[in-house]
């Protein structure tokens, strides 16, 4: 954000800079330093920034000598690089003799940093990051280099501290938290620091050993008070340990196994939330980066962990009570709308989804603020907001320190510090500046309540949100059975004792018995408020049958209860979805993550488009490394049982129509093919090299994957399975050019193995897809992957009419473009080849009759009779006389018959597109058309809503009867009766 400019300081401030300037030109004098050498318009500046602040006025009449180096040598006008404020510090360090001079040369270097950063800030030189980037490094330079030269002196009057198992001289590792983590120190602030070592053992080199645990201790108190021990020259910084395991109480230095056993067992909500900011500070990096490494499990879940919500908003109970204690509301830190509440905005998302989307595991808060924007978990105008609240927060925070380098974040109650508080951020006076403070905590706090707060705080809730206080004593079983009876019945239970024993069976079932005490708590919070919605349902019997198994599922992993408690639309999304369709119930049940999507009811009712789809599977998957083969699979079908759910959700809402429900299957599908041909593509090359063309080139990969049936028809439904074939264009014979070299038939035979295996293994998260390969050549016995020639063969050859039939509907969903220009050419040689039409309507018909003996209901075998449209019998949508396989058996007839004569029947797979060709072309009379037309789409949606119900394929005879007397019709006219 930008600052108003500056303006000359008012009289009061004048005033400052008048003594300021004088007090320094004083002690110029008596110290016989002249101001020759010293750049233009430094008196000016000098002014301005001593008026502001104490510190730098009294640091520069203390040692003109030190401002003096600073002018002169341009670090006052200039930003640093990096690692030159390291540097700087190496060459102040060099020779030093022993600890009281390490310590006065850091203190003095502190200093002069300090003055220049401050001087810098004031007179807007630097903005809020380059202030923060300097403090932090300022503190990694004197950390780390302080930390080396005493470990020299350590080591060698205790001995060089050895590994036991490793055998390995042992460093310290420095872990740097909160602000200093995050690279965002403010311009007083202390430092928060955990010290470890790789592991136990002793020390060696000298007579008598040090255990190594006893070495860093020692060495870390030595270092704690090169630091933080006040002097006649100041301080370095304050040096805060009480954030290391065990608190003041614990050791002062841990082994990485320690630590990693501390949080693993022991570590509570609010260490993970202030480990997301560790990083090393000190010692040795690699190290480092391996304990980091070792506890980023306790920090970022695999699952959604919405009990990070709870944990956060128990702290800021904390906080808020603290503040009401001290009276600290004019705190900018801690009161309401304060920095604070703009960290645990940003950290709930790193808390809660940070272990499945890797791109929120980070320690900058703006950066986390654009990646929350980014990944659409908030809102841009939310997150411009939070962050310009942000920035002029901080910069009010360094104008509070700044004054008198004091950690401070209360804003003042003298005139004369309101005034230089005002003054540094540009505005006229205190009461401007104080608005526009006010303007952005009031923003602040107003998201934090929309992301953190309790929504039983909120007296204007509407119903949704309310506790069902009312149920709750039917839940603790605290009223007689018959009033508990009566209750559910008269608040529309049609069938009250069954609700009775479906919420009993739950309570005193083996899932919540096992429950821990604080998971009982939650669950005790959450079925009074299930109650009171599920009664807001018109049935809502049938919401409880379908949401307690989720509850059942989800008892031992309570943070999901936490989830719907916190969020009242979400519960009221689950439950009317739950309502409309088991299927939908039974998949939340069984993959209680996608409670995830219920969160964000304009994506939950808004599937993306397929590009949209195809870009958030790549960002996703670009996100894991590469090695991490679990994560992969564990990602690929997240997004599917997601976006499905996405897509079944907004069919029940009315909000996509059939076709496009499919379009939205089938773009998921040929997403999660391009990449699990692309993961399987790296994994078989890196195990046996690539395979070769014919011509002796490489291949990339000149394979492709053709989808046959629903998806290649671009009409999956919600349960379908993929029909495909594997084709690749290479050299079958040529050996790859890996470790373990194959042939070309093996490579691209392992990768069709591969692929399925990707598709089809079982997760946690269940599988991606069934795969039906029966439709390659030759079928189950044929070879999983064929050539592009061989396969022509084939179809030319060898191919039954039924056969082509399917090829009709074929499509190329991913690969190599060049091969997949190839397969279509031969796709339209072999459907486009002329046809003896009484043969190819005998051959129709003859499948036809066949399929229906054997897949439809008994009455199809009397073909048109008027037993099969008879009340009291069934009718398979698919299988039966008048379903959808007629109507698509037609369309493929029509295709082979005719396209030797009009090529542009093959141009499109789907069966609505094929019929509007047959009729612009005249093949079939118009009004046919849209009679099939929409009787295929009745049909179909029957099957999607039946689905959805987990309702077979089969209906009363007499529903859609005058779609299916059109069909037999338009069958009979085709001579295919």
């Amino acid at each position: 954000m930008s600052l108003p400019l500056l303006s000359p300081l008012p009289a009061l401030l004048q005033a400052c800079a008048g003594r300021a300037e004088q007090g320094l030109l004083a002690a110029m004098a008596e110290q016989g330093i002249g101001s020759q050498d010293w750049p233009a318009g430094w008196a000016e500046a000098f002014r301005r920034v001593a008026a502001l602040s104490d510190f730098v006025a009294g640091q520069a009449q203390r040692d003109p000598q030190l401002l003096r180096e600073l002018l002169t040598s341009g670090l006052l006008q200039r930003p640093l690089a990096h690692g030159e404020l390291r540097a700087l510090l190496e060459e102040r360090l060099a020779g030093c003799a022993d600890e009281d001079e390490l310590g006065r040369r850091l203190r003095r270097f502190r200093n002069s940093q300090q003055l220049r950063i401050i001087w810098r800030d004031l007179t807007r030189q630097a903005a809020l990051v380059e202030t923060c980037r300097d403090l932090s490094d300022m503190a990694d330079a004197c950390i780390d280099l302080a930390y080396q030269w005493i470990y020299r002196q350590h080591a060698a009057q205790f001995g060089t501290p050895i590994g036991r198992r490793s055998g390995e001289p042992q460093h310290m590792v420095i872990l740097g938290m909160g602000k200093l983590g995050a690279l965002e120190l403010n311009l007083s602030s202390d430092i928060d620091l955990i010290f470890g070592y790789p592991e136990g053992g002793e020390t060696e080199g000298v007579k008598r050993s040090l255990d190594n645990q006893e070495f860093f201790i020692r060495l870390g108190q030595r270092l704690i008070k090169a630091l933080d021990a006040i002097t006649v020259d100041g301080f370095v910084f304050r040096t805060d340990m009480r954030l290391r395991p065990y608190g003041s109480a614990g050791a002062l230095a841990l082994s990485f196994n320690a630590l990693e056993q501390y949080y693993q067992d022991q570590g509570r909500d609010w260490e993970r939330y202030a480990m997301i900011k560790a990083r090393v500070v000190g010692g040795d990096q690699q190290a480092g980066a391996r304990l980091l490494e070792m506890l980023r499990p306790f920090v970022y879940r695999r699952y959604l962990d919405f009990s990070a919500i709870e944990a956060l908003r128990g702290m800021k109970q904390l906080i808020q009570q603290e503040v009401r204690r001290k009276g600290m509301a004019e705190n900018i830190k801690l009161g309401a709308g304060g920095i604070r509440e703009v960290e645990f905005i940003a950290q709930v998302f790193q808390l809660i989804h940070g272990g499945r989307d890797l791109s929120l595991q980070q320690r900058s808060l703006p950066g986390v603020l654009r990646t929350l924007e980014g990944q659409g978990y908030l809102p841009a105008a939310a997150v411009q907001e939070l962050q310009q609240g942000y920035e002029f927060l901080r910069y009010t925070e360094h104008a509070l320190q700044a004054i008198d380098d004091r950690q401070t974040q209360m804003l003042p109650d003298n005139e004369l510090d309101q005034a230089r508080v005002a003054s540094m951020l540009g505005y006229a006076g205190w009461g401007e500046f104080h608005q526009q403070l006010m303007h952005w905590r009031a923003r602040i706090d107003w998201h934090f309540r929309q992301v953190i707060a309790d929504p039983d705080e909120d007296e204007n809730e509407p119903v949704a949100g309310a506790t069902g206080a009312e149920w709750l004593p039917l839940w603790e079983e605290a009223v007689e059975p018959e009033s508990a009876v009566r209750q559910l019945q008269d608040a529309g239970f049609a069938e009250p004792e069954a609700a009775f024993k479906l919420i009993l069976d739950l309570k005193r079932g083996p899932q919540v018995r096992a429950m821990q005490r604080m998971g009982r708590e939650r669950l005790d919070a959450f079925m009074p408020r299930l109650l009171a919605q599920a009664v807001e349902h018109e049935f809502p019997h049938r919401v409880l049958e379908r949401v307690m198994p989720l509850v059942e599922k989800v008892a031992r992993r309570s943070a999901y209860l936490v989830l719907l408690g916190e969020n009242p639309g979400a519960m009221q999304r689950l439950i009317s979805l739950c309502a409309a369709s088991p299927w939908i119930s039974e998949q939340i049940a069984r993959f209680p993550l996608l409670l995830d999507e219920l969160l964000n009811e304009g994506r939950l009712f808004n599937p993306p488009l397929a590009p949209e789809l195809a870009a958030e599977l790549r960002e996703r998957l670009m996100r894991i490394p590469e090695d991490d083969l679990e994560q992969q699979m564990e990602a690929l079908r997240h997004f599917k049982l997601a976006h499905r759910l996405r897509v079944a959700a907004s069919e029940i809402a009315g909000t996509l129509p059939l076709m496009k429900v499919s379009d939205y299957l089938t773009w998921l599908a040929e997403a999660i093919l391009e990449q699990v041909l692309a993961l399987a593509w790296r994994q078989t090359v890196a195990r046996h090299g690539t395979p070769r063309r014919t011509d002796g080139t490489l291949c990339d990969p000149d394979f492709i994957i053709v989808g046959y049936g629903k998806v290649g028809g671009i009409e999956l439904g919600h349960g379908s399975d993929l029909d495909l074939v594997f084709i690749h264009d290479g050299d079958s014979q040529a050996e790859t050019d890996g470790a373990k070299p194959v042939d070309g038939a093996q490579f691209f035979a392992r990768l069709g193995q591969r692929i399925i295996h990707l598709l089809t293994t079982q997760t946690n998260s269940g599988q991606l897809y069934e795969v039906d390969m029966r439709l390659r050549p030759s079928g189950a016995s044929g070879l999983l992957v064929s050539s592009l020639a061989a396969f022509e063969r084939y179809q030319q050859n060898e191919a039954w009419t039924w056969e082509h039939q399917a090829l009709v509907r074929a499509r190329v969903l991913v690969g190599c473009p060049r091969v997949a220009r190839a397969f279509e050419a031969i796709r339209g040689r072999v459907l486009g080849r002329e046809r003896d039409l009484p043969q190819l309507r005998a051959e129709v018909s003859e499948m036809r009759a066949k399929m229906r003996d054997n897949l439809g209901t008994r009455a199809t075998n009397a073909g048109t009779a008027d037993n099969a449209f008879a009340a009291g019998q069934t009718f398979n949508l698919k299988q039966d006389a008048g379903g959808i396989v007629d109507i698509e058996f037609m369309v493929q007839y029509a295709a082979l018959a005719w396209s030797h004569q009009y090529p542009e029947l093959l141009r499109y797979t789907d069966n609505i597109r094929i019929l509007d060709g047959l009729r612009d072309l005249g093949l079939l009379p118009r009004e046919d058309v849209g009679l099939l037309q929409e009787a295929y789409k009745a049909l179909r949606a029957v099957a999607h809503r039946q689905a959805l119900q987990k309702l077979p394929g089969e209906v009363p005879a007499e529903q859609l009867a005058a779609e299916r007397h059109t069909v037999l019709r338009i069958w009979r006219e085709l001579g295919l009766a």
